[in-house]
């Protein structure tokens, strides 16, 4: 699902960031209340078994929202894209890609293997319970019945089966920002040959919903069913995604077949690696008054940046004979975050968070040597050149 704010991390798995943010614990109070009161009268009336299964059902079902979210972020690494982060939140979770799907086939894959996930998942959970109660006693507990008494580990496997289910159908509702949506972006994208027309299609899909459910949501609400504010809520959140994906694509379509190659800065100042540190402060930092500087091998290629900080830093430190070199103050993590290759769409670059960041990315042909420096005004630049 979509872009959120803050959150606080919670662990680090393979390399991606798990965090959530404040309605996550909002959502997780309000699942071990209504659980519990659930819980206690198929358990038999015990108070603290009730909230201690409900408590385990909660987390273990975010744990299966996280296990969702890892089956998108797998493929997505297997594709070559980088997922730096997932959240989790009210409404769900997301895994944060820093580039988008270059293919259908890409995006179909990433998108089909959340649910996927979600079914195996609830699959896991039916057959575990089939073989500790029976086929009769876990259809009873997925419907939380009353007329059943159950164990509370067979209570915890039922639930989530249940609630996996339901995230699997959900989400393939074909409908952005939902997994379904994203498949059929993928299909009107391999169908028409254009992803900006199949983003259209899908993020139109997703306002269709959107409307359903606040209809839905509001007869909720008049019968009075409180219930109902929660897909009102889920309502909003996906009106304002396709609204989102709209405006993207329009925005798209304006640099569409545009690369960084076109607009790039081919002359930027750059740094050589082996230029001494006080060389380095007394003609470029002093000299030009920026805080960084593209640094460059003697082929051209690019090494990292230099920070005004750093570099400063070394210059005042007592000579020790041979003054350092840049090159030995260069965090090689910096060419991560700092560059991109020349070909890359002007496109995929709408979003970026280092460029965001940073305010300019280094450009990198094949052998990564320094072509050029895009600039986020370059960007908005071309943006405003097409949309007159």
């Amino acid at each position: 699902m979509n872009g959120r704010s803050k959150t606080y991390k919670l662990f680090t798995i393979a390399g991606i960031r798990v965090g959530v943010d404040f309605s996550w614990f909002v959502v997780l109070f309000l699942a071990i209340f209504w659980l519990s009161n659930a819980f206690k009268i198929m358990l038999g009336g015990s108070d603290t078994v009730a909230y201690a299964t409900a408590v385990i059902t909660a987390l273990l079902f975010f744990g299966s929202l996280l296990l969702h979210e890892l089956g998108h972020a797998a493929v997505a690494k297997r594709a070559g894209i980088e997922v730096p982060s997932i959240d989790l939140w009210m409404l769900g979770g997301m895994a944060r890609m820093k580039s988008e799907p270059a293919t259908p086939g890409e995006e179909f894959r990433i998108a089909a293997a959340g649910p996927a996930v979600s079914l195996l998942t609830a699959v896991v959970c039916v057959g575990l319970g089939m073989a500790v109660g029976g086929a009769d006693t876990v259809l009873k507990t997925i419907g939380l019945s009353d007329q059943v008494r159950v164990t509370p580990q067979f209570l915890v496997l039922s639930v989530l089966a249940t609630m996996n289910l339901v995230i699997f159908v959900f989400n393939l509702l074909p409908a952005w920002p939902l997994d379904g949506g994203r498949i059929a972006r993928a299909i009107a994208w391999k169908a028409t040959g254009s992803k900006v027309r199949a983003t259209v299609f899908s993020a139109n899909l997703g306002r269709l919903l959107a409307w359903a459910l606040a209809i839905w949501g509001i007869w909720e609400v008049v019968g009075g069913n409180l219930g109902g504010l929660w897909w009102l809520m889920l309502a909003f959140f996906i009106g304002q995604s396709a609204r989102g994906a709209m405006m993207q694509s329009k925005i798209s379509e304006r640099v569409q077949g545009r690369t960084v190659m076109e607009l790039m800065d081919r002359h930027p100042v750059t740094l050589p690696s082996d230029t001494t540190v006080d060389t380095a402060a007394e003609e470029w930092f002093e000299r030009y008054g920026w805080s960084w500087f593209p640094v460059v091998d003697p082929a051209g290629r690019f090494m990292g940046i230099a920070d005004e900080e750093k570099i400063r830093e070394a210059a005042e430190l007592p000579g020790l004979g041979v003054p350092a070199e840049v090159a030995s103050l260069i965090d090689p993590a910096t060419m991560d975050g700092w560059s991109i290759s020349e070909m890359e769409p002007i496109e995929n670059l709408l979003g970026n968070g280092p460029l965001a960041r940073n305010g300019a990315l280094m450009a990198v042909d094949d052998d990564g040597v320094l072509c050029g420096v895009i600039t986020v005004e370059q960007v908005y630049a071309a943006l405003n050149d097409r949309s007159g």
